[in-house]
């Protein structure tokens, strides 16, 4: 009966059941010692998060006071929901209702058999392990408030203490704060400040948060893009390219979003700065691309980063690319799956404007570059595999083009 927290040591149903044991109280310890489990985990459901106790629960009448627990909420009620909430674990749950079944045989009911020293020492030992020698659990931020902080320079932008913040929330709070910031992010009452915050917040957020919630805002994305509020609609492209978020949203919305980029930078090849300007929102956006204009895709940054050769009465170069786009378009490709390396054999096979383009030395070995990323990824198929390593040898330059013309 010692093992228990310094500070719960001077309880009064500790003292009571040390008094009513050396009594030989056997049935009365029994009570008198979940009487103090009962208590201490009251108290840690109140440190932990009433609000959120209510939610999990849903007891008859909302929990606002600790009386308000012994008035309307049964003892498998507060085990079941201090588990919910992260206030005791999995195996605490289950030994305590073990513990709490001990108590209504031998406490509640005097008709039933006297019970044992060690059926009394065995649930003390119990009771002791899983919550009274345990310390309090880390409180739960209330959402509110920590929004309200977010929108103020109080706030920390440090990862470990958003990522604390946010990991240790339940699913339930973690799809609140998610939906929430998320319609704060797409609407016009946020300040820049708050907007600031969410975006270095929400992507730690969406790290720790369940697939299910990931869809769920993929749906309300989707939902936008019906609404058709373009502003609203740049705004939610804009939070969801920091968490590369497109995976999680219909095809439709993907192709709504990404189709008129390609054809902008198909119709853009050779305007350098206009290339740089949509290469820059490409990237952003991340590599969901649908899958019927992948082609298009990776022809057109292919077609940008190798650019052409030529002359000009204002600069001594006669390699002329996109400055601003051609080491986006190298990260880019470090980022192609096989489909996308397939896309660049085949825009490498059928587009004449790049198979002119590469007949020249200089152009080819910028295309050489983009092969030698592929190159670099071990799961590439071996026929792609086997036209990439022809591509870069510069011994077998007229291996190529031979097959390449054939």
């Amino acid at each position: 009966m010692t093992n228990v927290r310094d500070e719960f040591a001077d309880n009064k149903y500790i003292i009571e059941a040390r008094k009513v044991l050396a009594a030989g109280g056997l049935r009365s310890t029994i009570g008198s010692y979940w009487n103090a489990v009962v208590d201490d985990l009251r108290r840690k459901v109140i440190h932990r998060s009433v609000d959120l106790f209510n939610k999990e629960v849903s007891p008859k009448k909302t929990i606002k006071t600790y009386e308000d627990f012994q008035n309307y909420l049964t003892d498998f009620e507060l085990i079941d929901g201090a588990y919910q909430i992260g206030a005791i674990g999995w195996e605490a749950k289950k030994l305590l209702h073990q513990a709490r079944e001990t108590r209504n045989i031998f406490d509640g009911h005097p008709d039933s058999s006297d019970p044992t020293l060690f059926k009394v020492f065995d649930m003390i030992s119990d009771c002791n392990r899983y919550v009274l020698s345990q310390p309090y659990p880390i409180p739960i931020i209330d959402v509110n408030e920590y929004i309200l902080t977010m929108d103020s320079d109080d706030f920390s932008k440090s990862d470990i203490a958003v990522e604390q913040a946010f990991s240790d929330l339940p699913d339930i709070y973690k799809k609140e704060t998610a939906n929430r910031l998320f319609t704060l992010y797409t609407g016009d009452s946020a300040s820049t400040r708050l907007k600031s915050n969410i975006e270095f917040s929400y992507p730690i957020l969406w790290k720790v948060i369940s697939k299910e919630i990931r869809q769920e805002i993929g749906k309300r994305f989707d939902k936008l893009m019906v609404a058709g509020n373009s502003t609203v609609i740049e705004k939610a492209s804009d939070i969801f390219s920091l968490i590369d978020g497109f995976r999680y949203v219909s095809l439709a919305s993907r192709r709504i979003i990404y189709e008129p980029l390609v054809t902008e930078l198909e119709d853009s090849l050779d305007k350098w700065s206009e290339e740089g300007v949509v290469v820059k929102k490409l990237q952003r956006l991340g590599s969901n691309i649908p899958e019927d204009i992948i082609d298009r895709y990776v022809c057109a940054l292919t077609k940008t980063y190798v650019g052409y050769k030529g002359g000009s009465h204002y600069y001594s170069r006669t390699e002329f690319y996109s400055n601003s786009a051609a080491p986006r378009i190298s990260e880019m490709f470090e980022d192609f799956d096989n489909n996308s390396a397939e896309s660049f054999v085949k825009a490498i096979k059928t587009d004449a404007k790049l198979k002119q383009r590469i007949t020249y030395k200089n152009q080819l070995n910028r295309l050489r570059s983009l092969a030698n990323i592929l190159l670099n990824k071990p799961e590439i198929r071996d026929d792609t595999k086997e036209f990439l390593e022809l591509l870069v040898d510069d011994e077998k330059t007229k291996d190529f083009f031979y097959n390449l013309n054939k």
